[in-house]
């Protein structure tokens, strides 16, 4: 095992973990075990679409959250199982979760993909 394996598994105690939880994902907080956070939807295609967003990610990550989920919106929960904690996987993974998720192109980047418009019927997730 490498030194970067090493530091993949190690478990963060809990006051470091808020404290990284408010420097890099300030929407995200720690609660009995997990690192969490909830994303509030337009309904639920929207949902649909958030937890396969997600699924892609963790599939691709191979590191996997808990999702539980309801009409308008989507918990996403990371804990690595294997190592029984929060390491810089669930880190690692919240942040890429967090990027494509919350992501608004018109706001953000400008060019020619302008975003999801403001109106009742076309509305996706409710951004922060």
């Amino acid at each position: 095992m490498n030194s970067t394996d090493r530091r993949k598994d190690t478990v963060y105690d809990e006051a470091t973990i808020k404290t990284r939880l408010a420097e890099e994902l300030p929407n995200w907080y720690f609660e009995n075990g997990w690192i969490r956070r909830k994303y509030k939807t337009s309904g639920w295609k929207s949902t649909l679409m958030v937890i396969n967003t997600v699924g892609h990610l963790a599939e691709a990550a191979f590191h996997h959250p808990d999702i539980s989920a309801s009409y308008a919106f989507v918990v996403v929960k990371l804990m690595n199982h294997a190592a029984k904690g929060v390491t810089d996987k669930d880190f690692e993974l919240a942040r890429k979760i967090e990027d494509v998720v919350m992501w608004q192109p018109g706001l953000i980047e400008g060019g020619s993909l302008e975003g999801t418009p403001d109106d009742p019927r076309f509305k996706y997730i409710k951004y922060d």
